[in-house]
């Protein structure tokens, strides 16, 4: 530790085992040669086997205290003696590896110069010539009490310090009172705590996803569990209690402790110290454990890591909220509960449940909870984890539409769905959801090129996915796919096939329809297909392309998850993996596959039902609401005479109301409009129909400007824009889960933190065109002289409502709509008789429509090309506007 030594003649160093000072006295003590000749003894006997890792440890610590003990006797160091021998770092806290430092403080009650020369001399120079690293200082308590004052590291180190030898009230008068200073000094120490620990990660990097990760140093490493008993000592945290025992790491205790076995073993091996875990040494530290080969070793080394770092990030969080506030902000009463979903508030910078959501009997509020931590950056509450993890039933199978949703939402948020997920993984929820992950959890790769362990890799590829899901026609499989397209790797077969049939049962158990269960199913299996065949085959040969085409059965759809999907795999593969020149053999690939493909299925109206047909030929205004299979899923239905902005209207008084339109299907009949909204309410149950009816007359009859109230509402939303830091009074930004960044606005891989995507999509925004007289699939799809317009992109209050304006102002008229939100990514259909059906009219259609829709987060693009709003060509041929 580095202690600053005051003078006192040969006693005095500058701290740490460096050169030692010369010899003054030739009568010196001899060395500590039976010392190192019994050490000796221990570590050749513990690679025979007589002594495991802890019971060596012990044995060490036993031997050491005894040889100081004697020797502090030797030289008088006694009770009343006015001296004491503290030891801090491992032997303080009685975990001695065989080749760590001694740190030892003597300790001294003002005594004469002479006396401390002579005393300390006494016992550092037999070590010294013994060639045992020491790192010492010589003392008295107040100037202990300085330094530790002044240093952050001096004070985490004499928290761990204990009595060994001599007078025990001076010991005792040190560590209460470094212990007392730590207490009083906390508030004002508090971000400088931080930042040492930030520092430290930055230099030694995220032991999880490092090939020689530095098992001391390193985020989720025993530093951080010795901080975390820091921060319990400042009465902030309740130090190691933030994990169940079963959950995935079996808590921060357990996981320090199969460090530091791992960390004595490097240490036996090496015959030196080392903190690295080098690929050499794997595979004797993980025999001598019988842990296994060396990419067992790395598992175990990964679940550990991310255990503690995990309960790092709920201790820092906090110990941030617990501190007194500060200035103005004693004066402000109680952190207010901001509602965000159904039985999900914000409190405290945190999400929490409401105090009327009863876990027990909601199976989808672990979903919802995530999902809000997605959507609004901020962290779970460690409590309202716990609570889940305790109360919260499985799903049933298959699962409700809603708890899709809420998945769908999760993982279409890009990496702000990191940190959510590793939340859940680490107290078991995940795994609940999920059982295949068990199979792949802190599994490493098997070869170099892979950054991640693979769940972390399918996490990933998720995410970038989730900023491509405006590309295809399908985000909901997209993400899915993404997630899950490895999950049959560990297994001891080929991965595609396993992962294939893993991947029938996973979408049986989301409530997939069987089609799309069978095109989950074979992204899974062929997820290779594309990189493989671009960069090993021939692709001016027609039979390559030929090939992919009847491999995918001639499936459009498949085709373009399969190539969105190539590129997200290769983005989370790992750097430089995904690049120009892949990403040219593949798009050429994918061009000569689509020729031999036929077009696409095109949207068509629904037909309407004998009800839907009665109410319209009656003229009347009409608002029914009838409940669906999910406890929290509505539909609703809305007819009124038919007239231009009124589906903007219908759709306003929806978003007004708090209902998130999942569906919808807009039509027309005997003049009147025939709307149909598949709904979720915000909170609670959906307002009265006869409301919502006199709404939808006011709004027509102009009495209500839905917009403005659109406009209004989104401005006072509790969820803030991105890149606004939200974290609790005293707390400090930027100590996630992956946090190893001096910019408390990433993370260590340089996604964003604490970044809430809520106003700003993901995925940029896409329009369409398609040209229904030159597309062969266009029967039923609309008359002659209509255009198909599709837009892709992020939801947003109000969205249909503000396109449909938009719409409606370039006097497009809407024979019909077909309008789908999977997850976070809309998808909407619209058949339009333009107007002005030209070129340009399309063009500036499409940008106020692209207007309206959340822009773009920027973000780097691996293409070189940026974030663009649209781009490309449509299926017809006609330029994206």
């Amino acid at each position: 530790m580095p202690f600053l030594n005051q003078s006192h003649g040969p006693a005095s160093d500058d701290s740490g085992a460096g050169p030692r000072p010369s010899r003054l006295d030739p009568e010196t003590p001899v060395a500590a040669t039976d010392l190192v000749a019994t050490r000796r003894q221990l570590l050749e006997s513990g690679k025979s086997g007589k002594l495991d890792a802890a019971g060596l440890r012990q044995v060490l610590v036993d031997l050491h205290e005894f040889w100081l003990t004697s020797k502090g006797a030797e030289l008088g160091i006694r009770p009343d003696s006015g001296f004491a021998i503290v030891a801090v770092g491992g032997l303080g806290r009685g975990e001695l590896l065989p080749f760590s430092d001694l740190d030892l403080i003597l300790l001294h009650d003002d005594m004469p110069p002479d006396r401390i020369s002579e005393v300390a001399d006494g016992l550092w120079y037999p070590l010294w010539d013994a060639n045992i690293p020491l790192d010492h200082s010589v003392r008295t308590v107040p100037q202990a009490l300085q330094v530790a004052g002044e240093d952050v590291s001096a004070a985490l180190g004499l928290l761990e310090a204990r009595h060994i030898a001599g007078d025990e009230d001076l010991s005792t008068l040190l560590i209460g009172g470094v212990r007392q200073q730590w207490r009083t000094e906390i508030r004002d120490r508090f971000p400088e705590v931080v930042a040492h620990a930030q520092d430290r990660w930055r230099r030694a990097g995220d032991i999880a996803h490092r090939a020689e990760p530095d098992l001391k140093n390193g985020r989720g490493g025993l530093r951080d569990v010795q901080l975390l008993g820091a921060l319990a000592i400042a009465q902030l945290t309740d130090g190691m209690a933030s994990l169940r025992p079963d959950s995935p790491g079996a808590g921060p205790q357990v996981a320090y402790g199969r460090l530091l076995d791992i960390r004595t073993e490097l240490h036996r091996i090496a015959g030196r110290p080392r903190e690295q875990v080098r690929a050499q040494d794997a595979d004797e530290i993980g025999a001598a454990l019988r842990i296994g080969d060396r990419f067992d070793l790395a598992r175990v080394i990964s679940d550990s890591a991310r255990t503690v770092s995990y309960s790092i990030d709920v201790g820092l969080r906090t110990a941030g909220n617990a501190l007194p506030r500060r200035g103005l902000a004693k004066l402000r009463r109680s952190p207010i509960r901001r509602p965000l979903d159904e039985g999900v508030v914000e409190h405290n910078g945190e999400i929490v449940l409401a105090r009327n959501a009863i876990p027990s009997k909601d199976p989808g509020l672990i979903l919802r909870v995530a999902s809000a931590s997605a959507r609004t950056g901020l962290p779970i509450s460690a409590s309202t984890l716990s609570r889940l993890a305790d109360y919260a039933p499985e799903l049933r199978e298959p699962w409700p539409a809603e708890a899709l949703s809420d998945l769908l939402v999760l993982l279409g948020s890009g990496h702000h769905m990191v940190d959510p997920i590793e939340a859940l993984d680490r107290t078991g929820l995940w795994g609940r959801l999920l059982p295949e992950w068990g199979a792949v959890r802190d599994l490493p790769p098997r070869d170099a090129i892979h950054t991640w362990t693979v769940d972390r890799h399918l996490v990933e590829t998720a995410a970038h996915a989730g900023s491509m899901t405006t590309r295809v026609s399908r985000p909901d499989l997209l993400v899915l796919g993404a997630l899950i397209h490895d999950l049959g790797k560990g297994r001891g077969a080929d991965h595609s096939i396993v992962g294939a049939e893993l991947a029938i049962q996973v979408g049986n158990r989301f409530g997939l329809w069987p089609q799309d269960v069978s095109l989950l199913s074979e992204m899974v299996r062929h997820h290779l297909l594309l990189p493989t065949v671009a960069t090993r085959r021939d692709l001016d040969d027609p039979a390559t392309a030929e090939l992919v085409a009847q491999t995918l059965g001639h499936n459009r759809v498949l085709l373009e998850l399969l190539a969105t999907l190539a590129e997200a795999d290769s983005l989370a593969t790992g750097p430089g993996v995904w690049g120009e020149w892949k990403a040219s053999l593949i798009n050429d690939l994918v061009r000569r596959a689509l020729r031999l493909i036929d077009g696409g299925e095109l949207a068509r109206p629904e037909p309407l039902s004998p009800e839907q047909i009665a109410l319209a030929e009656s003229g009347a205004f009409s608002v029914a609401i009838t409940p669906t299979d999910g406890p929290h899923t509505f539909r609703v239905t809305m007819v009124a005479p038919d007239r231009p902005g009124l589906l903007s209207k219908m759709a306003g008084v929806l978003a007004l109301n708090g209902l998130r339109s999942h569906s919808a299907t807009v039509q027309c009949h005997a003049d009147s409009a025939v709307n149909s909204f598949v709904v979720v309410p915000l909170f609670g149950s959906p307002p009265e129909a006869g409301l919502m009816r006199q709404q939808l007359m006011a709004a027509v009859e102009g009495k209500i400007d839905v917009l403005a109230r659109l406009d209004a509402r989104e401005a006072e939303s509790p969820i803030p824009t991105i890149g606004s830091i939200s974290t609790a009074p005293g707390a400090v930004a930027g100590t996630g889960a992956s946090a190893g960044s001096t910019d408390p606005a990433v993370d260590g891989a340089g996604h964003p933190k604490n970044a809430v995507p809520a106003l700003f999509a993901v995925a940029p925004p896409r329009v369409i065109w398609v040209d229904l007289e030159s597309h062969a699939a266009a029967d039923d799809a609309g008359e002659a002289g209509d255009v198909l317009m599709e837009l892709r992109t992020d939801d947003r209050i109000g969205l249909l409502s503000r396109v449909s304006a938009v719409i409606e102002r370039h006097g497009a008229l809407v024979r019909w709509a077909k309008v789908a939100t999977l997850g976070g990514t809309v998808v909407d259909t619209f058949c339009l008789q333009m107007a002005d059906d030209t070129p340009a009219a399309r063009t500036a259609l499409a940008d106020d429509v692209i207007a309206v829709c959340p822009p773009p987060q920027p973000r780097a693009d691996p293409d070189g090309d940026g974030p663009q709003a649209s781009g490309g060509t449509s299926r017809s041929g006609v330029p994206i506007s």
